[in-house]
């Protein structure tokens, strides 16, 4: 794997994604939402910045932020706002990333706390120059939010841990109630999307959860939009049931500058619903499939249902 330490060496994609003159499609009318005004968004900014805590919904401008933010819903992105891969889809900046920092478990656990939270979703830059790709340190989160708020569930959306043995293992032992992995994209698509990492060892990662321990949920999502082909985003369903995977997400990829890889296509809501209706047959406990799906998007609400379909499955 090479380290990418240089936001200017973003890979190039061959269908000019990187060129100033590329066309953005225009986003049609079932992808747009409002700006964030309540009061609501105001003061979960408010807890965020007193906490200094990063937030992917603001570093990978979620177009769901205004509505998750005035709920006061907050998905925490720890070990800084700098990634050492650089992921064509992907609008966090890539650079050579700081020292971790000690406190921020606790003012996770202070901001999970201060929103109210019942469910909280953490992620992560990848942290490549890590030993252990940061896997402690998600474990020194879980533990700090387990000890300031009783009775609340976690849910961690990981990197790959690529070449970091004993990573997995680590995170696991924290004992999330959700291992997340996405795996962003059909396997046709990494070399140009997601070059840092590898389709395979994304997967395997999720199976090895399961085999560690096989009552922790597990959930993996992709994009589509990208240029794949039906039968593709089919076939990964496939991969992931195969590895026990059993939340699905797949959400309509948005470019955020003309410097990131192009829309092929806005998928329609309808293949959206076709995607869902399979998914579901094909042996998946919850499916979130929708033009605005993201990981922690309605990600309480979702783990409720997820725990409730478990539950009826046992009971049959």
């Amino acid at each position: 794997m090479v380290v990418v330490l240089d936001s200017t060496t973003r890979p190039r994609h061959p269908e000019k994604a990187n060129r100033p003159d590329t066309p953005i499609l225009r986003k049609p009318a079932w992808i747009r939402v409002r700006a964030p005004t309540s009061r609501g968004f105001a003061e979960t900014n408010r807890t965020l910045r007193e906490n200094r805590l990063v937030t992917v919904c603001e570093e990978a401008g979620c177009p769901n932020i205004g509505e998750c933010w005035e709920k006061k819903h907050a998905t925490f992105m720890i070990m800084g706002d700098t990634c050492t891969r650089a992921c064509a889809f992907c609008n966090v900046k890539t650079g050579l990333p700081g020292p971790l920092d000690p406190g921020e478990p606790e003012r996770v656990a202070a901001a999970t706390e201060q929103l109210g939270l019942s469910h909280v979703v953490v992620t992560s830059v990848d942290r490549d120059d890590l030993p252990d790709g940061g896997a402690g340190h998600f474990a020194a989160v879980i533990a700090a939010i387990r000890a300031r708020c009783k009775g609340i569930t976690i849910e961690v959306l990981t990197p790959d841990f690529l070449r970091k043995p004993g990573a997995i293992e680590t995170v696991v032992a924290a004992r999330p109630d959700v291992f997340n992995h996405n795996l962003e994209t059909v396997p046709s698509r990494y070399l140009t999307v997601r070059p840092g990492a590898r389709y395979f060892h994304s997967l395997r990662l999720l199976q090895r959860v399961k085999e560690i321990d096989p009552a922790m949920f597990t959930k993996s999502g992709i994009m589509v939009g990208l240029g794949e082909e039906r039968h593709e985003v089919i076939q990964v369903m496939d991969d992931l049931r195969s590895a026990g995977v059993d939340f699905l997400t797949i959400g309509q990829y948005l470019q955020p500058t003309r410097k990131h890889h192009p829309v092929v296509r806005f998928v329609t809501p309808e293949e959206f619903k076709a995607y869902e209706t399979i998914a579901y047959a094909k042996g998946f406990l919850m499916v979130s499939s929708s033009p605005l799906t993201r990981s922690s998007h309605h990600a309480g609400e979702d783990f409720a249902r997820l725990r409730a379909a478990r539950d009826a499955q046992r009971s049959r």
